[in-house]
């Protein structure tokens, strides 16, 4: 695996950003030069310089610390919704691909509704409905990220459960749920973990789209979204209130998106790099 990941420089780069975000959350308090919550007007919106290395907001806070312990926040979503998308779609879609028939029918008409809705709007309204807050957030991404994992799921298991391991462990004797989890469930996880890699990105745009909304954490928190939202009145004048977060999101995507695509390519055998 490292053979192959060392050919991928760009896989490199978007792991070694992964890392540092990581690490960043991790290690945030001895990382951070101030403290994200402490307002100082004295020091309000200051352009960057040594002291300040990304500039301050409008209440004096440090952007670069904000920035900081906002990656907390940041792979706390992605790993909840991760955690909560991952299994959910993976067990519906092998169960629809595995039980065919009107189950089958049921779950993927069930699914094609969750897809009909643009994710981003369907996750508006849950939010909206549900209450702002992280948690809440989390909720209403995962309600609708899942469906794409199910459709991935169950592709792969119409195709596994044909194969001849499953067909000689089914004359064998294994119940259903042994063929589902033991032999079919394990054959789809890497398809489902470089899926959930690549969607990674989304939900990170998802969640700083609620923030900016207001229906995400909500302040003091360093939320990059809604440290967006907030520094959007000072653009033309002072624009490193916003820009510094949006830098801080597109890294973190592009690198998610980075690290999705090398893991195709040492995941899957069947996908050689031209």
């Amino acid at each position: 695996m490292w053979d192959k990941l060392s050919q991928e420089p760009l896989g490199l780069f978007g792991f070694a950003i992964v890392l540092l975000l990581i690490i960043c959350a991790v290690f945030a308090p001895w990382i951070a030069p101030y403290n994200p919550a402490v307002q100082n007007l004295a020091e309000a919106l200051r352009p960057p310089s040594a002291a300040h290395w990304a500039g301050t907001d409008e209440f004096g806070r440090d952007i670069f610390s904000r920035l900081i312990y906002g990656a907390r926040i940041t792979i706390l979503t992605v790993s909840a919704v991760s955690l909560i998308v991952g299994p959910l779609g993976l067990i519906i879609g092998i169960v629809s691909g595995f039980a065919g028939g009107r189950i089958d029918s049921v779950l993927m008409r069930f699914t094609d509704i969750v897809l009909s809705f643009p994710s981003l709007i369907l996750a508006l309204a849950f939010a909206a409905a549900l209450g702002a807050g992280l948690e809440t957030a989390i909720v209403a991404i995962s309600l609708t990220s899942w469906p794409a994992i199910a459709r991935l799921a169950r592709a792969e298991t119409l195709i596994v459960r044909n194969t001849d391991y499953v067909s000689a462990a089914r004359l064998y004797g294994a119940s259903p749920s042994r063929l589902l989890f033991l032999y079919i469930a394990p054959m789809c996880v890497p398809s489902v973990v470089v899926r959930l890699t690549l969607n990674m990105a989304g939900i990170i745009l998802t969640a700083a789209s609620l923030g900016f909304l207001g229906l995400g954490a909500q302040p003091p928190a360093p939320e990059w979204g809604a440290m967006i939202s907030s520094g959007r009145k000072f653009m033309l004048d002072n624009w490193w209130v916003a820009v510094m977060p949006g830098i801080a999101i597109l890294m973190t995507s592009l690198a998610f998106n980075l690290v999705g695509d090398t893991l195709r390519d040492i995941l899957d055998p069947r996908h050689v790099r031209s």
